[in-house]
């Protein structure tokens, strides 16, 4: 009897050795997951001739549809709608054109044939005319409250589990983890460091304009009317060379929008590493690529592998998909 009960207590204790061991299990065993691994193992070993000192070890990521979902819409701009209901109901008088009227009303058609223009009219009322900390709080009751339409999950919780053990291995091993996204950078910052392990101050993304002001003897960062920076395609290595200050060795995105941010990250000297997420899972997620209104992948497809870059199968390679769903 002890001998069996000996034996079962060290056949747990290998097991549970097997699984810290493993940095990324909900990838599946494929050779996406081997790329990734050798890569890292490569620039982090100090014997390699491939090594890379931690300081230079930094490793930049899109943020919507690479780290969580953004389908049937960028979830910064559901939080918005469901924002603007709620101001509308509260005050009628918000409803000052039939851009909102048409976003209060649910008609998305009418909404995204707008275009930016009317977005930003969604934004400015949802976004602006609060101090930073109160929209972020905002923010985060909403989190806790909304549910996606289809899945029924808090939208925290549709962070994409093999990404989150990505980032969580990178930084294991010496990496600095930065989001690089076109949501707004104080939307971000409401709940990237529980979901995703990044602080604040490595989160890069769309800026709308603030003001400063002491506001009852309180110095104040409000939100205000307009955009001031947009993270988006050409001008996300722009913002990771101004906040940064050097080129990272390790890029992941999902769609064109990040083309340019892997195509500069890869081009540089020494050893690279450049990602795409590719939506192939219909079934456990959305399928979409080429013709998608959101998350389009088109170059990325097409130029991606000439130049070396891993091009991950959501369907293929991944055993799970959101954290918040087994």
């Amino acid at each position: 009897m002890f001998i069996s009960r000996t034996l079962g207590a060290l056949a747990v204790i290998a097991f549970a050795q097997i699984a810290i061991a493993d940095p990324l299990p909900s990838w599946n065993d494929t050779d996406t997951r081997t790329r990734i691994i050798a890569f890292v193992e490569d620039v982090s070993d100090p014997a390699s001739g491939n090594f890379v000192p931690a300081a230079d070890r930094i490793a930049v990521f899109d943020n919507d549809g690479t780290l969580w979902g953004e389908q049937p819409a960028y979830f910064q701009l559901i939080f918005a709608l469901d924002r603007l209901r709620e101001m509308a109901a509260a005050d009628p008088s918000i409803i000052t054109s039939t851009t909102v009227q048409a976003a209060v009303d649910g008609d998305m058609n009418t909404l995204l044939a707008g275009g930016e223009k009317a977005l930003i009219e969604i934004v400015n009322i949802t976004h602006s005319g609060l101090p930073v900390d109160e929209f972020q709080n905002i923010v985060r009751r909403w989190l806790s409250e909304a549910r996606h339409p289809e899945t029924g999950l808090p939208y925290d919780q549709m962070t994409y589990q093999p990404m989150v053990e990505l980032l969580r291995y990178l930084r294991d091993e010496g990496f600095t983890t930065y989001i690089v996204s076109g949501g707004g950078v104080h939307f971000m910052r409401a709940f990237t460091e529980k979901a995703y392990g990044i602080p604040t101050r490595q989160i890069i993304g769309s800026l709308g304009e603030t003001t400063y002001d002491v506001i009852d003897g309180v110095p104040t960062v409000t939100k205000a009317d307009g955009i001031a920076f947009i993270d988006d395609k050409d001008t996300k290595p722009v913002a990771i060379d101004r906040t940064i200050g050097q080129r990272p060795i390790f890029a992941a995105g999902n769609s064109d929008g990040d083309f340019a941010m892997v195509q500069w990250v890869t081009a540089g000297d020494g050893p690279r590493f450049g990602m795409i997420v590719h939506h192939t899972d219909g079934v456990r997620e959305f399928a979409y690529d080429r013709d998608s209104h959101i998350g389009k992948l088109e170059k990325g497809l097409d130029e991606g592998p000439d130049m070396g870059w891993l091009i991950v199968d959501m369907a293929k390679d991944w055993a799970r998909v959101y954290t918040g769903q087994r």
